[in-house]
């Protein structure tokens, strides 16, 4: 299509939307100020339990991750900042990496402690019986808390695998002291403008229990640290049937909503492509972050996507991935709010709902074009087929060859 087919749709959709009292200028700022964090090791390969799955052009340097995260945030105009883990990602200098990324047009993310890969932490990490496993763990953190200086990070991102598998293998309320204990070391040691954010997951690799297993647990671990300390929600971390837009509610209502992995899932991983299953579910969690930030609770939350890409491009997958969120924010940004207040004040149900569908419906891609017209990127038509078009993938492929890092997002 041309730029007056897209001048033509925009027009009739921003008509459309003015006549439902919709503040279109509004969204469209709130659009050009949407920010999601990438994660470095969605660039590196990566596979399964079963094996690596190498592709050429895969990054197997830090400076070539921040290359190819650069990119997706070229073509959305919205993934400035780049997450990293450690050790994959450890350096001997962070200022001249963080210069580095800056020079890209990116800069350093959340940082992300490993405490599940060593082999010292098979029995647990902060929920191990042995004092010196769970000293390891405590000073790894504080590493990283000073990492987070050295880039000029304010969060870290804490995943625990820490569980058992067998009855009788660990005593539960032991081992949740001792995370209380161990967190709370490494909360004391963050500054006031630095949060420290806590992700559950019901099970896998601890198949019979985990130790922060749900967002309650988290939850109240959080409470008990401090404001600083809030829940990390990740969308591939439900069980089946989980209503994570009222979790997430919940959490913006408590002030303890800290930010998210954004993904999806069709079983029981969370590496999937986000949006790609359940759309309607990406959508409706916006539209409760929607209501958070019209109300002025909304701010501060981390937004984030946790996907390690196995089989397809991964640039091209991040790209999808952050477009799916932008088309699920500006469809929360267009929901009649002040008529879906009255039909809920009213018990009217089929109206309330069908404002919800209504607004899902709606195709706000002439509305993104504007944005990222505006914004000046280089495909404001289509981000996937613009990076895609651009031979970028092609030209790392040819530099790079396959390379030979280990996974795991080394």
């Amino acid at each position: 299509m041309t730029n007056t087919d897209w001048d033509s749709r925009y027009a009739l959709l921003r008509r459309e939307l003015e006549e439902k009292g919709i503040d279109v200028d509004a969204a469209e700022n709130a659009l050009k100020l949407q920010q999601v964090e990438t994660p470095s090791w969605g660039y590196a390969d990566g596979g399964t339990r079963f094996g690596v799955f190498r592709q050429p052009g895969a990054p197997t340097t830090v400076k070539q991750k921040f290359e190819d995260a650069a990119q997706a945030h070229k073509y959305t105009g919205i993934a400035q900042k780049v997450a990293v883990h450690i050790p994959w990602d450890t350096v001997d200098d962070w200022s001249e990496l963080r210069s580095y990324a800056q020079t890209l047009g990116v800069d350093v993310g959340a940082v992300n402690p490993n405490l599940f890969q060593d082999y010292d932490y098979r029995f647990g990490s902060l929920g191990s019986e042995r004092p010196e496993v769970r000293n390891r763990a405590v000073e790894h953190m504080r590493d990283c808390v000073g990492i987070m200086r050295a880039t000029g990070s304010k969060a870290m991102s804490l995943w625990f695998a820490d569980g058992t598998n067998f009855p009788g293998q660990g005593d539960f309320r032991r081992r949740k002291r001792y995370f209380e204990e161990g967190l709370a070391e490494v909360y004391q040691d963050l500054n006031d403008d630095e949060a420290m954010l806590v992700e559950y997951k019901p099970f896998e690799p601890a198949f019979y229990h985990t130790d922060i297993a749900d967002w309650g647990m988290s939850f109240a671990l959080c409470n008990k640290l401090g404001d600083r300390a809030k829940v990390l929600v990740d969308l591939g971390h439900h069980l089946h049937g989980a209503n994570i837009e009222h979790i997430v509610a919940f959490l913006l209502d408590e002030g303890r909503l800290g930010g998210f992995h954004f993904n999806n899932r069709k079983y029981a991983d969370d590496d999937l492509t986000t949006g790609s299953i359940n759309p309607y579910e990406l959508y409706l969690i916006y539209t409760e972050l929607v209501k958070a930030e019209r109300e002025g609770i909304g701010n501060g939350v981390a937004y984030m996507i946790d996907e390690s890409h196995t089989i397809k491009n991964k640039i091209g997958e991040m790209i999808q991935s952050l477009v799916a969120l932008q088309v699920s924010y500006a469809k929360a940004l267009i929901v009649d709010w002040t008529s879906l207040k009255t039909a809920q004040e009213s018990d009217d149900l089929i109206v309330a709902e069908e404002i919800i569908k209504s607004a899902f419906a709606e195709d706000v891609r002439p509305l993104l074009w504007k944005v990222r017209t505006e914004q000046g990127l280089p495909d404001p038509f289509d981000p996937v087929a613009g990076f895609r078009k651009s031979g970028y993938a092609e030209a790392k492929a040819e530099e790079r060859g396959v390379g030979g890092s280990s996974g795991l997002g080394a």
